[in-house]
């Protein structure tokens, strides 16, 4: 072993995000692989990196998903162009040094390398300390690293892999990324060339299976409910297999999972709020593998905190507005950073929402013996139109979804403690950027965002991340499903979904349900989602949870997305996509001038 890799890793070792109240409890200065790890703690210690390299700022701390995979998509709609690296992922258009594609690369082979490292620790310890008794917990520290490795390989893949494997083994021998396998011992090791992409998802494959081997009986205390565990690898090895289109192999995956894990949709009452900080909701009957998020109080920056266990701030860029002090969008106030990332309007349709734009109009019961202010605005919706906007939710006549995953101006309202005030019931409001713009909708993001808290005070997200849930799983299941040529069940899940969102019995037939793979979905006027309900459902079911992405480059949506949105605030010109190179994001500037074995291989067009 290499004395200098534990240095390193234990020194920076400040997130351990896999319990869910961790403590840190691994030495903070330089230990010596003769004599560490000695105990099952210490090998946790080593384990933690893993989990915590989740939160660094080119992850899910920060970077990848409001200034790369929403924008990418077109979730979010940017007002603020002072980035470049952000514009290129507002195109699909990046450059070798794009910032947000060289972090996430950067940060998800430091995840990869903490489960090396704990990975060799654990055989360390096993050869060196360890009793007979002790076999299973060093083969939960294994199963939990592999799995980790796997996560983190998948999404490499995904986001820098040349393409997707398709049926028949189309684009096997495609480009992959560099796999290690093991911690670098010299700088010789470090030099690794671009696997298949056959390599690549074997190799998450086998990791994930040895993973649901390593973790079969593991059951953790509530303490460590944050784990990995046996279902969470079943789920990610499930998810694999679909991406690859192994659809038998997906089929009787996914199918254990749904029917062995325990796991079910959560009902309705509870998902619409899962998502915004209740812990209540924390861990709850769907979730599969989530990412633990404790509210950070010490005054600290999110990921920038250099605390154990360190927040997350992503909704800082994407938080909703509230009306202005005196009651007006024009001034409104961001409960993050002002002027930065709103709703793209197409989502507010593509949700299936049919009315047009308000007006505002003059509040009949404006009192003028008292200032202006949100509780007295003179101006308010116009209530013919805010009737017709209240009917939409009551008869659900768009996807309930819609309001899960945003927040409506004027209708909508959060209880706010505004500057450290006392809390206040305000409503939403169009960003002030919008105010002047009557053609817009200026909706703001609900899910994952602060709907009760201000950002700019307390720099910190509450809210856990879910990477794997039953939504996604049955979803998966049900495109498995459909690939193999069984088209009721696959129908049959995708309602099961779509029944949830609407609060009803998910496994009864019901009104709303699809009755084939072409039916009319809630979204309007759109040639992607209109008539695809299982593309309609993965991205309505998913949306602002970074997987449409993917959905997006394995199914080659690209250029209909492009036209669909038509539009972004920060760039001047239409949205295009270029297939020939923008489904692959590519391989960092930085990691040719550290690996000579990848001349040569930069994905195509770059």
């Amino acid at each position: 072993m290499n004395k200098s890799i534990y240095t390193l890793l234990l020194a920076t070792a400040l997130i351990a995000g896999c319990k869910k109240d961790p403590d840190m409890v691994g030495p903070s200065d330089q230990v010596s692989t003769n004599s560490y790890p000695k105990t099952i703690a210490d090998l946790n210690t080593i384990l933690n990196p893993a989990y915590g390299n989740l939160k660094s700022t080119g992850l899910y701390g920060f970077e990848l998903m409001p200034k790369a995979l929403e924008n990418s998509v077109h979730a979010g709609d940017a007002n603020y162009n002072g980035d470049g690296a952000w514009n290129e992922m507002t195109a699909n258009n990046l450059s070798p040094n794009n910032g947000k594609s060289t972090n996430a690369w950067v940060a998800l082979y430091a995840g990869a390398g903490a489960c090396n490292t704990a990975l060799e620790a654990a055989d360390f310890f096993e050869k060196t300390y360890a009793n007979g008794s002790q076999k299973a917990e060093i083969d939960a520290v294994r199963g939990q690293a592999k799995f980790m490795r796997a996560f983190y390989y998948f999404q490499l893949e995904a986001l820098f892999g040349e393409a997707y494997i398709k049926t028949g083994g189309i684009n096997e021998n495609k480009m992959g990324v560099p796999i290690y396998m093991a911690v670098p011992k010299s700088v010789t090791e470090t030099q690794q060339p671009r696997a298949t992409t056959k390599e690549v998802w074997d190799f998450i494959k086998s990791d994930l299976k040895d993973a649901v081997a390593l973790l079969d009986n593991k059951v953790w205390p509530s303490s460590e409910i944050g784990r990995a565990n046996k279902w969470s690898a079943k789920a990610l090895l499930g998810k694999v297999y679909v991406f690859t289109e192994d659809w038998a192999n997906a089929k009787t995956t996914l199918l254990d999972v749904i029917n062995n894990s325990g796991k079910t949709l959560m009902p309705f009452a509870k998902y619409k709020d899962a998502f915004n900080g209740n812990t209540a909701n924390e861990f709850n009957e769907e979730s599969l593998f989530e990412m633990n998020v404790d509210a950070d109080n010490k005054g600290n920056y999110g990921p920038w905190g250099n605390i154990p266990n360190a927040s997350t701030l992503n909704g800082v860029i994407w938080s909703p507005y509230i009306l202005s002090l005196t009651g007006t969008e024009t001034g409104s106030r961001p409960l993050g950073y002002g002027g930065n990332l709103g709703v793209h309007d197409k989502n507010v349709t593509r949700f299936g929402y049919p009315l047009g734009y308000y007006t505002l109009v003059n509040n009949p019961n404006f009192d003028n013996s008292k200032p202006a202010s949100f509780s007295n605005p003179a101006k308010i919706m116009d209530p013919v139109y805010r009737a017709k906007a209240e009917a939409v939710r009551t008869n659900k006549t768009a996807d309930p979804r819609l309001y899960v995953n945003l927040v409506q101006p004027w209708l909508d309202v959060l209880n706010i403690d505004w500057e450290g005030g006392p809390r206040q019931n305000v409503p939403v409001s169009k960003p002030d950027y919008l105010a002047s713009e009557p053609n817009t909708y200026g909706w703001g993001f609900r899910k994952y965002a602060a709907i009760d808290y201000h950002l700019n005070i307390v720099n910190y997200d509450k809210w856990n991340w879910y990477f794997l849930r039953m939504a996604d799983v049955y979803l998966l299941y049900a495109e498995a499903s459909i690939g193999s040529g069984d088209v009721a069940t696959g129908l049959e899940y995708i309602n099961k979904v779509k029944r949830r969102a609407y609060d009803l019995p998910i496994n009864s037939a019901s009104p709303r349900d699809y009755t084939s793979l072409s039916a009319a979905t809630p979204a309007i006027n759109d040639p992607v989602l209109g008539t695809n309900p299982l593309r309609y459902e993965r991205w309505a079911e998913l949306f602002h949870e970074g997987q449409w992405w993917f959905d997006v480059c394995r199914w080659r949506l690209g250029p209909q997305e492009a036209a669909f949105y038509g539009r972004a605030r920060n760039l001047s010109t239409p949205l295009t996509f270029n297939e020939a190179k923008s489904y692959s994001w590519p391989i960092p500037l930085s990691e040719f001038n550290s690996n000579s074995k990848i001349t040569g291989q930069q994905n195509p067009n770059y």
